[in-house]
């Protein structure tokens, strides 16, 4: 059973950040796993709530559960007209609340949008990827959710990656100045029910996975 972190008594509700991009392939479970891990680091209660029929996240949570390293974490899944059901009783419970969603941009997942204080929108390095981007970014905008875009799986001193990079200027929506490399190591990990920053040596991995802590925290409402 989740605890709130020390001094959350005051807090009324959890804040939701919801994930969702429509095409797949983008790391939006990738994601959510290293913000989450993240997140705990630095103290705060974390709930997962995976949407995604693939069930991804819920098998990281399982082996991460099953290696003892799930303290302060939570997990449920839910349909997508169960949402606002499972994201009430997850807000009481944890600091923060984090839902995978499946890769579409429809009705399906609006209910995912509504709970969200912030929606993370996940852009891998292919122009393929961008333009997927408009149909949940409409969506957004149809619910009033704050977004923040996020250049993931991104191919830095490419000609491709600074294309997407230049290219995401013109989206109506936040774009993130961190960019999440795109790392073997983050595909290891998940596979160990661990996080980047748990599993790898690389400094570069904890500097951008604490980069992008901070602007997602900056994003996030205030009570």
């Amino acid at each position: 059973m989740l605890q709130r972190s020390k001094g959350d008594e005051r807090m009324a509700k959890g804040k939701v950040i919801t994930i969702a991009q429509q095409k797949g392939g983008s790391g939006k479970t990738t994601l959510a796993v290293n913000l989450g891990v993240m997140l705990a680091r630095a103290g705060k209660t974390v709930a997962f709530l995976d949407i995604d029929p693939q069930g991804s996240l819920g098998r990281w949570f399982m082996t991460r559960h099953e290696v003892g390293r799930a303290d302060g974490m939570e997990f449920s899944t839910a349909s997508a007209w169960g949402v606002g059901y499972e994201v009430g009783k997850l807000r009481d419970a944890a600091d923060i609340v984090i839902i995978d969603t499946p890769p579409k941009a429809d009705s399906d997942l609006r209910p995912a949008l509504r709970a969200a204080d912030l929606v993370l929108v996940p852009v891998a390095s292919s122009h393929v990827d961008l333009w997927a981007t408009d149909g949940v970014l409409d969506l957004a905008r149809r619910e009033n959710c704050a977004v923040l875009v996020v250049l993931n799986r991104a191919r830095a001193g490419t000609r491709l990656g600074a294309e997407i990079a230049e290219a995401t200027k013109v989206l109506e929506a936040a774009i993130a100045e961190t960019q999440i490399a795109n790392r073997v190591a983050y595909a290891e990990t998940l596979g160990q029910g661990l996080g980047g920053v748990e599993g790898a040596r690389s400094p570069a991995i904890r500097t951008e996975l604490e980069a992008l802590l901070a602007e997602v925290l900056a994003e996030l409402p205030e009570d």
